[in-house]
């Protein structure tokens, strides 16, 4: 079974800088691929999540956050119809946001920031240990984003949908390979 690893906070805005291409070649052995996304890499081998984590943090240069999925709980987000029926369009960005451990979240969705209709981040679904949702491109929105981990109850790491495609393309590709 492959694996999915987010790093949080990392390549953004000059802080916590790295080269995810020079780790995963660092970390080829254990099958480690970068997906092109900062902090974000798909495992091929089967290792055991406590193990990876601690590899990830031995390599890195700082302390981070490391959060793993496995593909299976990945791949389910492929067939989500979270967004019917949402707005689309250049102003809306979906986004899912991986939590690092299941969400506390007992109140009704969807859950906007700031309330009503003006909103800048918008969840409408939870989907294990995945807020799916999405985002009006502003300037205040990456301030709103860090508001969501206080209404989850959890720390979060934030990818955009064109990165979950990226990574469910590449990790039906390594099914694939496999059979």
């Amino acid at each position: 079974m492959a694996s999915v690893v987010f790093l949080r906070g990392v390549n953004v805005g000059g802080h916590r800088t790295f080269r995810p291409s020079v780790l995963a070649r660092e970390m080829v052995k254990s099958g480690v691929i970068n997906v092109g996304a900062a902090g974000t890499f798909i495992v091929s081998k089967s290792i055991k999540p406590e193990k990876l984590e601690l590899e990830f943090r031995r390599r890195l240069p700082f302390e981070t956050e490391v959060t793993i999925c496995s593909d299976s709980e990945v791949l389910r987000l492929a067939r989500t119809k979270a967004y019917d029926g949402e707005p689309s369009g250049p102003e809306f960005v979906r986004l899912i946001s991986v939590l690092s451990k299941r969400p506390r979240l007992a109140s009704a969705l969807p859950l906007s920031l700031p309330f009503g209709e003006e909103w800048l981040v918008k969840i409408v679904a939870i989907e294990g240990r995945f807020a799916l949702g999405m985002y009006r491109r502003a300037m205040r929105t990456i301030a709103t984003l860090g508001q969501l981990e206080k209404h989850l109850g959890c720390s979060i790491t934030t990818r955009n949908w064109n990165t979950f495609s990226t990574l469910f393309e590449m990790l039906r590709k390594s099914l694939q390979s496999k059979s």
